[in-house]
């Protein structure tokens, strides 16, 4: 099977295109892009649903960057002749640096520009003056740009590409992306790419596709279980930070893992939870600026943290409900938080080799997003769900959603004994005396400062006002979590005995030195002072030498 399938090079493609692709080490193209960059290719209309980590970006900007090759041979003028719509800044991101890959040694004939930023309309307008042949952006970004006359489509597009088209309504951009149909021209091809076909989907298609092909790849959302191992298992609150302190302690889940919790205050009680044990972790979630989630998923990705607790809001942009008198503080949480922001939503990740539901995600389409950052490509992962007695009923809908071959439940019960760990609850509640509401407070203000303090906009406010920049420096928390550095130490008689051979503590690497010492008769041990050689030990190399020092210097004089 393997020799019949079709190569980049039999593609017809670039020759500038292929060479990056080589230099990108792909062999040979995923099945998404064998099916779908000849079609493309060909001037069709696709629905492509293909499920997260297959190859989805390369297979809609491989036949983009090929058509603008083609047609730059007969018109030199330059235009914008692709648009990328995206539901989240992140995915815009990582879009714009996949073409970039791509266009390595075509970039003078090939630009992009990715719009989708919080940057000012004003500072993104000269960009688009120069008329990018590619560009990327979310529809509210994009429609913003037309409205402000800084980007005209009706005259040159020829190619729409909708990435994660099942997230864009309930993103809420629905009504941006239908007023920026009006400003499109009324013939170009488009893409549609998603992860599920939902009845938004099924919306998007009559809106924006003319007679398409439609791709269903892969029969399960998801990689079979040989590839991607799921589990979940029952617990309460309390049990959730027991169990996930055990886990993470005892190193039971190793490499890269991300930890998805239902609201950003859970980022942070999650956070300082495990600061307490010296868990270090770091917070990725909407109220942070988009400048700052980039570079946390960079150095995730170099491997700067082991361990991301994000939280995953399913539609910000959801109206308050009527009657209720918090409506006024909903709405000044809803101004803090970034309607554009995703992380379980088309982000590359790379090599996470477990995702733990801290809080099970509210729909399918969120489980699978979720799940769908490990096991990307060919890469075996887990994912572990954490299910709460109120929990359940999603659970149900996940097993009905995701049924596997045999028509047996994807989620395999967690074979873990909380009995077993019952010797750390004492240490989670102390720790959790430790993470008050104030000092949730003061983490999320002590990310604010650092914030203000990286900023480059305020660079020239501080250069001006020293004063400011030094009280700001100086500030502390005024009640941060108390921290017990007896916490991070794991006794041995604590670990289940089951444990004790995979669990390294510190105890372990004293037994292993004795084992090398070998046994003395009568039980007596030699301390390593003694050890040491003769002419090293300075009691015994000591020598009286004053006496002879003088009458050799008196003889000398």
């Amino acid at each position: 099977m393997t020799a019949e399938r079709l190569r980049f090079h039999e593609m017809g493609l670039d020759d500038r295109l292929l060479k990056a692709v080589a230099d990108l080490g792909w062999s040979q193209p995923t099945l998404i892009q064998e099916k779908a960059i000849p079609l493309a290719l060909e001037g069709k209309d696709l629905l492509a649903r293909a499920r997260t980590g297959s190859g989805k970006t390369a297979a809609y900007a491989v036949p983009v960057i090929q058509r603008i090759l083609a047609s730059k041979q007969s018109v030199r003028e330059q235009d914008v002749r692709a648009l990328i719509l995206v539901p989240t800044k992140e995915l815009g991101q990582q879009v714009r640096t996949m073409i970039r890959q791509l266009t390595a040694y075509c970039s003078r004939d090939v630009r992009v520009a990715d719009v989708s930023g919080k940057a000012d309309l004003s500072s993104q307008r000269p960009i688009l003056m120069e008329k990018p042949d590619v560009i990327v952006g979310t529809p509210s970004r994009v429609l913003a740009h037309v409205t402000a006359q800084n980007l005209v489509l009706h005259a040159s597009l020829e190619v729409l590409v909708v990435d994660e088209a099942d997230l864009l309504f309930s993103f809420g951009f629905e009504a941006d992306l239908k007023n920026l149909l009006c400003h499109l021209p009324k013939i170009y091809q488009s893409f549609l790419m998603s992860a599920t076909l939902s009845e938004d989907v099924q919306a998007l298609k009559e809106l924006l596709l003319h007679n398409p092909v439609t791709l269903k790849l892969q029969g399960s959302q998801l990689p079979d279980s040989s590839q991607l191992q799921q589990y979940s298992i029952k617990c309460e609150e309390e049990d959730k930070f027991l169990l996930i302190y055990t886990l993470l302690r005892l190193r039971l889940v190793q490499g890269k893992t991300l930890v998805f919790v239902g609201a950003v205050d859970r980022c942070y009680r999650l956070k300082l939870f495990l600061e307490q044990f010296a868990i270090p972790a770091c917070v990725l979630n909407s109220e942070l600026p988009v400048q700052s989630r980039a570079h946390i998923i960079t150095q995730f990705n170099q491997g700067f943290y082991d361990y991301i607790i994000a939280s995953d809001e399913q539609s910000l942009s959801e109206p308050a409900p009527a009657g209720t008198g918090k409506k006024k503080k909903t709405e000044k949480e809803r101004k803090s938080k970034d309607k554009e922001f995703g992380v379980s939503r088309g982000v590359d990740f790379q090599n996470v080799t477990s995702v733990i539901n801290f809080d099970f995600p509210t729909t399918v389409e969120s489980y699978i997003h979720r799940v769908g950052r490990t096991a990307r490509a060919d890469n075996p992962g887990t994912a572990l769900s954490f299910i709460a007695h109120t929990e359940l009923p999603l659970l149900a809908e996940v097993e009905e959603a995701l049924v596997g071959d045999n028509s047996e439940s994807v989620l395999k019960p967690y074979a873990f004994k909380m009995e077993e760990i019952e010797g750390f609850r004492y240490r989670c509640r102390d720790a959790m005396r430790s993470v008050t509401k104030q000092a949730m407070r003061e983490a999320r203000l002590k990310e604010i400062k650092q914030e203000l303090l990286n900023s480059e906009k305020l660079k020239t406010y501080f250069e001006d006002n020293p004063r400011d920049l030094q009280l700001l420096r100086h500030d502390k928390d005024l009640h941060p979590a108390v921290v017990k550095p007896h916490l991070k130490n794991v006794p041995e008689y604590l670990i289940p005995e089951v444990l004790r051979s995979t669990v390294n503590p510190l105890s372990l690497r004293k037994r292993k030195r004795r084992k090398k010492e070998p046994s003395k008769p009568g039980g007596v041990t030699k301390t390593s002072f003694k050890k040491n050689i003769q002419g090293k030990n300075p009691l015994k190399s000591f020598r009286y030498t004053r006496g002879r020092n003088r009458k050799g210097n008196g003889g000398k004089s």
